[in-house]
């Protein structure tokens, strides 16, 4: 399998995980305040969850153009990655629908905590799949420094949302924050790389 193919077969699940999301957005019935106001969470839910999802495939992007070679091992810890990230719109609806009840938002920082160490699976596999490549090996490092501290942070927020929900969420959404500009010690490391080999 070339990494274009396996690039593309994730963007598309990424693309499906989206518009799963996008139809828990149910039309009002009605034009007043009264008929949006429950459809907040909702939308709240949604919007975070969108950049979450977001977040992933761009840094799965430039984490794609690291690679030279697929594998099997790479294959599979795509594959373990997507199944867990297929889960954010079942956690994202859930949250959404019962207003950020503790419970709720312990489930969606447990079903993110899986993402980012899914993540970190395919970040381990690919570095360890290319040990020649000296140039990408700094930059696929920061990645691991920024996964562990999100999956701590992931595992915190876990028991704090039955402390008081809205602290787990901040915790989620300054984890989104860490990861919202793709690395550029990747772009850099592949245009230096390339400029080697030529």
């Amino acid at each position: 399998m070339s990494k274009t193919r396996l690039e593309a077969f994730s963007d598309g699940v990424l693309a499906i995980i989206i518009t799963i999301m996008v139809l828990e957005l149910k039309i009002p019935h009605g034009t007043g305040w009264d008929a949006i106001k429950p459809l907040i969470p909702v939308a709240v839910s949604y919007l975070l969850s969108f950049i979450i999802v977001g977040i992933y495939w761009g840094n799965h992007h430039h984490l794609l153009h690291t690679v030279g070679h697929v594998n099997s091992k790479m294959i599979w810890a795509n594959l373990h990655l997507l199944f867990w990230l297929s889960l954010i719109p079942f956690g994202t609806a859930w949250m959404g629908e019962n207003n950020f009840k503790s419970i709720t938002v312990a489930v969606y920082a447990g079903i993110l905590d899986l993402c980012g160490f899914a993540y970190y699976i395919l970040l381990t596999v690919i570095r360890n799949s290319h040990p020649n490549n000296k140039a990408l090996l700094v930059p696929l490092q920061k990645q691991t420094r920024k996964g562990l501290i999100s999956n701590i942070c992931y595992t915190i927020a876990i028991p704090l949302a039955f402390l008081h929900p809205l602290i787990a969420g901040i915790i989620i959404f300054l984890v989104a924050v860490l990861w919202w500009i793709p690395d550029g010690n990747i772009e850099r490391s592949l245009k230096n790389y390339e400029t080697n080999a030529e």
